[in-house]
């Protein structure tokens, strides 16, 4: 019994022919064509696949690019880091007037108060100009380290971040805004900020909030993922780099 061509080989022998086989091809072009339109599944599972392959091509890239830049991502030591000692290291990109980090601050305080295992740090990555860049540059000031905790939670918890609500979230810390303005300018702040949104490129972060944290590239406030790639560390090796 003769038996017929599977569609693996339709559309393998479909994609081989050449051009100086013209008749062949157009006849065998309808034998594919008639039975790909008889079966519609194979399509779906041909994109099923190509989808599955690019998955696997995208996920390697972040793994390797993860890896490739982890000592700036994690040991940078001019970020505000929480939990210093945490054996875990959560990395967040974040914009003080991005509503989705606003979203997602909570969680993140929840996580540093109650884990102290895992070490957060804080990469100011302002994407909204205007007060966004005001605010990471007094957030990296001397002062603004200090303070940066009760800053992050203060610029966070403020609805619509201006002038006016840093000068008064200074002041609840007993800062002189005055003061804390004048060192928000230095050029090694720019620097930093500088250095973050190049970092942010190679990783291909194109928006806030973005957390990182082993292999797990986490973008937006998904806080569910966020939990699970928190509970895969706390039950793996994960440790800071040496």
């Amino acid at each position: 019994m003769k038996l017929a061509p599977s569609p693996t080989v339709l559309l393998i022998l479909a994609l081989s022919l050449g051009g100086c086989q013209k008749p062949l091809q157009d006849a065998f072009g309808e034998q594919v064509r008639a039975y790909l339109l008889s079966h519609p599944e194979v399509l779906e599972e041909t994109a099923q696949k190509l989808q599955e392959k690019k998955a696997e091509k995208a996920s390697f890239e972040v793994k390797s690019g993860l890896k490739a830049q982890r000592a700036a991502l994690e040991a940078d030591s001019r970020d505000l880091v929480i939990n210093p000692s945490g054996k875990i290291t959560l990395v967040e990109f974040f914009d003080y007037r991005c509503g989705y980090c606003k979203l997602a601050a909570p969680e993140v305080m929840k996580i540093a108060n109650e884990n102290p295992n895992i070490r957060i740090v804080f990469k100011e990555f302002p994407i909204f100009g205007g007060v966004s860049n005001l605010a990471a540059q007094i957030a990296l000031t001397p002062a603004g380290k200090a303070h940066g905790f009760n800053l992050y939670k203060g610029f966070m918890s403020e609805k619509a971040l201006d002038n006016t609500a840093i000068e008064r979230i200074l002041r609840s810390e007993g800062l002189n805004p005055a003061e804390v303005f004048k060192a928000a300018s230095e050029a090694g702040i720019t620097k930093q900020l500088e250095d973050t949104h190049a970092l942010a490129q190679a990783l291909n972060i194109e928006g806030t909030p973005a957390f990182i944290i082993g292999d797990h590239l986490i973008p937006g406030a998904d806080i569910s993922a966020l939990r699970a790639a928190i509970a895969e560390a706390q039950s793996g090796p994960l440790k800071r780099p040496t």
